[in-house]
């Protein structure tokens, strides 16, 4: 009788033997993270037809993996251990040293996208102080709660409403309950927000409750919502989530791994 290599695996007792079943595992196990270097992210579903292997396996597999130190396991499958945890935000001298051509072309391609009598609103940050710098609709009205944008949106001979509310230091944003208060009373026709870190299970996210309180309310008022951020904020995480992933679109450089493509609400504007 011919016996089958998945019968080998298996003794009498229906118990798995040692050694070939012991390979088949490490197997798996390097197909699961190869793929997790090309892909950045995968799902159970995806490594159970991928590896002809059960829902059960592959569950196992990815939470021993996880136990080792070798990926992230997450609700409905894994993500690779490039995920960086952004835990507060950043002086601003220092961020406006970095990938300043990516956020230059994020700009550029977001600024047209405001037309005549638009109600815009504008987070605070860097890339979105390189979108006000090349802004020239004078015919919308603004809104930020960033102070650095609200002058130079002023100096452009622009409409522009600033909210009231304490004053982060750190960013020159207005952040707080009171400035959110604020900002519920209108209706916005586009939006255009940073973010520290965004993933699909996390969605966009920032250090700071309190503007990410800011951020969640603006976003809710808004008709048209884009995120403007470089490829180094894709796979990060920051402590609290102000949106879901698809609730808005997102302008970038270029995604840094193929497990974002297969999302419609990302363009790359340098790929």
């Amino acid at each position: 009788m011919i016996v089958s290599e998945s019968e080998k695996a298996y003794d009498e007792r229906g118990l798995k033997r040692k050694g070939r079943c012991s390979m088949l595992t490490e197997e798996r196990w390097k197909e699961i993270l190869e793929i997790l270097e090309r892909d950045g992210a995968v799902s159970v579903q995806e490594l159970s037809q991928t590896l002809g292997a059960s829902v059960a396996t592959v569950r196992r597999d990815l939470a021993q993996l996880d136990a080792m130190g070798k990926l992230v396991k997450v609700h409905g499958g894994a993500t690779a251990l490039n995920r960086q945890f952004v835990t507060r935000d950043m002086p601003m001298a220092e961020k406006y040293g970095l990938h300043t051509e990516e956020k230059r072309a994020i700009a550029q391609y977001a600024a047209p996208l405001i037309k005549p009598n638009d109600f815009v609103y504008i987070d605070a940050g860097t890339t979105t102080e390189m979108l006000v710098d090349m802004i020239t609709e004078k015919q919308a009205i603004y809104m930020t709660n960033s102070m650095i944008h609200a002058r130079k949106l002023s100096q452009k001979g622009c409409r522009v409403y600033l909210p009231g509310g304490e004053v982060k230091q750190l960013t020159e944003a207005i952040i707080g309950g009171e400035a959110a208060d604020y900002i519920r009373r209108f209706h916005f026709t586009i939006g255009f927000w940073g973010t520290n870190g965004v993933t699909v299970e996390s969605g966009f996210t920032t250090p700071e409750p309190h503007e990410a309180l800011i951020k969640h309310v603006a976003m809710e008022q808004t008709a048209r919502r884009y995120v403007l951020m470089d490829r180094s904020k894709f796979n990060a995480v920051a402590p609290v989530t102000f949106a879901a992933f698809t609730d808005a679109e997102i302008i970038t450089d270029e995604v840094p791994d193929r497990s974002y493509t297969k999302h419609d609400n990302i363009v790359e504007v340098m790929k």
